[in-house]
């Protein structure tokens, strides 16, 4: 069903598609068949779709066979949205989390082996629930190890009928405030090196729409999701074309 609507896709003219799931990885455990994802990956990516994207990932589900299938297709692009959440297993264990810290940075390394120039991005929780300060810490820290291009940060707040809304959270929501800023400031120091390094550089982009900020500008996606701006003819909207990064 999926390769057919894919196929649908292709044939009708799309640039990009996005294989969408809560846990993408996880994807034909329930077939009983030898169905993975990595097979689903590779299937979709010979349709030839000239761009092809996935998410979410789960770090415990994702596998080395989906690393294969990453690197050895051009039109997947070679950005990963990889949720950490916390950088202190204490806090990922209090969250139901089924991989550790390290657990996490192995396949990080892993990732970046057989992938050099992957853009890597995540989610991160701040304030969990009896979060320390120690333990806030620890998040800035794998966070800096890892380098992402990009994030995606909350600070926590109870969602009713979770298991996490029946602990009870001695965390301030000043204290959750000032730990958030100092998370987005060191990751704003990694956000901006990676821009920085793209000035100079020639992209493919995928023309999305008229740009929000301004309305003489286009704005569309390279390979690694940071968004660019650059001026065009609204003609190119729905195309990819190369933009050179000033």
């Amino acid at each position: 069903d999926i390769l057919k609507e894919c196929k649908e896709l292709v044939d009708s003219g799309y640039q990009e598609i996005t294989l969408l799931g809560q846990n993408v990885d996880s994807y034909g455990k329930d077939l009983d068949d030898g169905t993975s994802f990595a097979i689903l990956l590779e299937e979709v990516a010979k349709l030839g779709i000239p761009r092809l994207r996935f998410l979410t990932s789960y770090p415990s589900d994702f596998k080395d066979d989906v690393i294969d299938v990453i690197a050895k297709y051009d039109n997947i692009m070679k950005y990963i949205h990889l949720p950490i959440q916390s950088g202190s297993d204490s806090v990922l264990k209090r969250m139901g989390r089924r991989y550790t810290s390290e657990e996490y940075l192995a396949l990080v390394d892993r990732i970046r082996a057989k992938i050099p120039n992957i853009a890597l991005s995540t989610d991160i929780i701040v304030g969990f629930p009896n979060e320390t300060y120690e333990e806030f810490l620890k998040t800035i820290e794998i966070s800096r190890k890892v380098d992402y291009t990009s994030a995606f940060t909350f600070i926590y707040s109870p969602r009713k009928g979770t298991p996490a809304a029946k602990l009870v959270d001695n965390v301030t929501y000043e204290e959750k405030s000032k730990r958030f800023k100092e998370l987005v400031d060191a990751l704003a120091i990694d956000f901006n090196k990676h821009a920085n390094e793209m000035v100079g550089k020639t992209y493919e982009v995928l023309v999305e729409s008229v740009s929000k900020k301004n309305k003489e500008m286009l704005s569309g996606y390279p390979y690694n999701n940071k968004v660019v701006h650059f001026k065009g003819d609204k003609s190119l909207i729905g195309k990819i074309v190369k933009v050179k990064i000033t």
